[in-house]
C-alpha cells in the first residue's frame, strides 16, 4: 500500500490539505510503480517517495523522487537512497528548471538509524513569467529507517508565489 495526501492552493491563496489515503501499489499518484518491494532472495527492502508540484490543469511541474534500498541484521541497518528530480519544460525552450540539487544520509552501514534527505531548487521562465523572477519551488524529502522495520517519509515544499489550483502530492511506499 501507498500513503499519499494532497494538499491544493484555495481560491483565498491559503494550503487546503486533503486526507492522507492508503492507495494500492499501482493505482497511486506519483511515482510508485516499484514502491513496497522486498527482494525475497536478497532480503533487501525498497521504498519509492514522490514529492511534487501540479498546476490547475493537472500537469506536474516540479517533482523530487526517492528510492531507498535497505537490510537489517543484529539490530543494525544498512541503506542506500538515489535522488531524482523531475520539471515540466515548455515546447519552445521555457518552463521548468532545475537550479540545484542536494542528497545526503547521516549514516549509511552498521546504524540503529538511517536518514536520507534530498533537496531540489526549481525555478520558472515562461509564458506565465517572462522575467523568471516569480515563480520558484523548492522540494525538501527525509526517509528515516530503523533497524526496528519501521520507516517514516517527511516532505516540505517551499514555494515563491502560487496559483489558484496548484496542488502538492506527496508520498511513499
Amino acid at each position: 500500500m501507498a500513503v499519499q495526501q494532497e494538499v491544493s492552493i484555495g481560491a483565498d491563496c491559503r494550503p487546503r490539505p486533503g486526507d492522507a489515503r492508503l492507495i494500492p501499489l499501482g493505482r497511486a499518484e506519483g511515482t510508485a510503480a516499484r514502491a513496497g518491494i522486498k527482494h525475497t532472495e536478497s532480503g533487501q527492502h525498497e521504498l519509492s517517495s514522490w514529492n511534487e508540484m501540479y498546476d490547475c490543469c493537472n500537469i506536474r511541474m516540479t517533482g523530487l523522487y526517492l528510492t531507498s534500498r535497505w537490510t537489517t541484521d543484529g539490530g543494525v541497518v544498512s541503506a542506500a537512497t538515489d535522488a531524482t528530480q523531475q520539471w515540466n519544460r515548455e515546447p519552445w525552450d521555457a518552463g521548468w528548471s532545475r537550479k540545484s540539487a542536494t542528497e545526503s544520509v547521516d549514516c549509511a552501514t552498521g546504524c540503529s538509524v538511517y536518514r536520507s534527505e534530498a533537496h531540489a531548487d526549481f525555478t520558472y521562465r515562461g509564458i506565465f513569467d517572462a522575467t523568471g523572477t516569480w515563480y520558484a519551488n523548492t522540494h525538501h524529502s527525509y526517509v528515516d529507517i530503523k533497524a526496528v522495520g519501521t520507516v517514516s517519509c517527511h516532505f516540505e515544499v517551499d514555494l515563491r508565489h502560487t496559483f489558484v489550483g496548484w496542488n502538492w502530492r506527496r508520498g511513499c511506499a
